[in-house]
C-alpha cells in the first residue's frame, strides 16, 4: 500500500517512484548481506546461512558459493544454505563480488 501527501498524485506517478527505488537497490554495493552459522532444527549439524542477497542474484550466487566450498546446499525462502561451516570462504567470495558483508553471531 502506498500513500502520498500530494493530492494531485496519480497511481502511475507513485508506481514509477516505487520502480525507481527498487531498481536502484539491486546493485551489489547497496545490498547488505549477512553471513552466519546455524544449527537450529538440523540435528546439530552446522549450516552457513547467507541472507540479504537480491532476488535476481540468489540462484546464481547460491550455485557459485556451493561450488567454491565444494559442498551441497540449497536456496530457499530468500536465503542461501551451505552445508558446513564455510563462513570465511563465503565472506571472501561475497566481498570479491562487491557486496557489503556482515557476519552475524560469534
Amino acid at each position: 500500500m502506498v500513500y502520498s501527501t500530494n493530492p494531485n498524485a496519480t497511481f502511475a506517478d507513485l508506481f514509477a517512484g516505487l520502480q525507481s527505488e527498487a531498481s536502484s537497490d539491486s546493485s551489489p554495493q547497496s545490498a547488505k548481506v549477512y553471513v552466519s552459522l546455524d544449527r537450529k532444527k538440523r540435528a546439530g549439524k552446522p549450516v552457513t546461512l547467507v541472507e540479504g542477497v537480491p532476488e535476481e542474484d540468489l540462484e546464481a550466487l547460491g550455485k557459485t558459493l556451493k561450488q567454491l566450498c565444494g559442498v551441497g546446499g540449497t536456496v530457499k525462502l530468500g536465503q542461501i544454505l551451505i552445508q558446513g561451516d564455510f563462513r570465511e570462504r563465503a565472506i571472501e567470495a561475497l566481498k570479491e563480488r562487491g557486496y557489503q558483508v556482515k557476519q552475524k553471531g560469534g
